[in-house]
C-alpha cells in the first residue's frame, strides 16, 4: 500500500467518523483501499466472498502479536509479524526479530487450518476483554 492509498484511506475513515453519506463507488473504494491495508503482511491468496472478513482477521492477529508479543517473545522483540503460505510447506505466522532472526510462530498444513486459529485466536481475545 503506497502513501496515496494510505491517505485516501485514512480520508474516507475521518469522512466515515463524521456520518457523511457515501456513495456505492466510494464505500467500494474504502473497502479495496482497506483490503488492502488488512492483506499488506499476508503473503496467501485470499478469495472468495470472506476475503474481507478473512483479511480483517489477519489484520487483527498481526497487530495484537506485534504490540503484545506472542509466547517466549515480547513485543520489543518483534520488528515485524507476517503470514506465509507455501503448497509444500503449508502456511506459518513468522515473526522478523529485531536481533535479526526469524522465527516461526506457528505454523499449519493448510491455509484454512491457518484462517480458522486466527479467528478462534481473535474471538477468544475478545471475549476476554469484555469479561
Amino acid at each position: 500500500m503506497n502513501k496515496k492509498q494510505l491517505e485516501r484511506l485514512t480520508e474516507l475513515d475521518l469522512r466515515a467518523r463524521n456520518c457523511e453519506h457515501f456513495t456505492s463507488h466510494v464505500i467500494q473504494e474504502h473497502n479495496e483501499l482497506e483490503f488492502l491495508r488488512n492483506k499488506e503482511n499476508v503473503d496467501m491468496r485470499l478469495t472468495g466472498k470472506n476475503k474481507y472478513y478473512n483479511a480483517y482477521q489477519c489484520y487483527d492477529f498481526l497487530t495484537h502479536i506485534k504490540t503484545t508479543g506472542y509466547n517466549r517473545y515480547k513485543a520489543n522483540d518483534i520488528e515485524s509479524v507476517y503470514i506465509t503460505s507455501s503448497p509444500y510447506y503449508g502456511a506459518k505466522v513468522s515473526a522478523r526479530l529485531n536481533s535479526g532472526g526469524v522465527a516461526d510462530l506457528k505454523t499449519f498444513n493448510e491455509n484454512k487450518e491457518l484462517l480458522n486459529f486466527i479467528i478462534g485466536f481473535n474471538e477468544a481475545l475478545y471475549q476476554f476483554l469484555i469479561n
